[in-house]
């Protein structure tokens, strides 16, 4: 059973950074694929960043070029996502899930697993 934890959410002021975690576990080889989502109060949920586990290959939303910064741990089954220059619009709830393919999508339908979530307060 694939199971995701994630960590690091919290309240910080405009211009600050947070750094996001996921464990991912229930996993055997490296054929799936991490995304990390958000969702914003009365808005829907939106992809930010992926990684395809079997090469490491990583990928944004044009939102979050140059501000987010996604990584993999030497443990290997933990994701990083580090947020910098948050903006007040950053503010919700951010996700990591498992698609079980090393394939990115931006597609939360193609993923199968969540996780419970962490809160990001982005304060002006």
């Amino acid at each position: 059973q694939v199971q995701l934890v994630e960590s690091g959410g919290g309240s910080v002021q405009a211009g600050g950074s947070l750094r996001l975690s996921c464990v991912v576990s229930g996993f055997t080889s490296d054929d799936y694929a991490v995304g990390w989502f958000r969702q914003a109060p009365g808005k829907e949920r939106e992809a930010i960043s992926c990684i395809s586990m079997n090469d490491d290959r990583i990928y944004y939303v044009d939102s979050a070029k140059g501000r987010f910064a996604l990584s993999r741990a030497k443990t290997k089954n933990t994701v990083h996502l580090q947020m910098n220059s948050l903006r007040p619009e950053d503010t919700g709830y951010y996700y990591c899930a498992t698609r079980p393919a090393a394939l990115c999508s931006w597609y939360g339908g193609h993923f199968d697993s969540w996780g419970q979530g962490t809160q990001v307060i982005v304060s002006s």
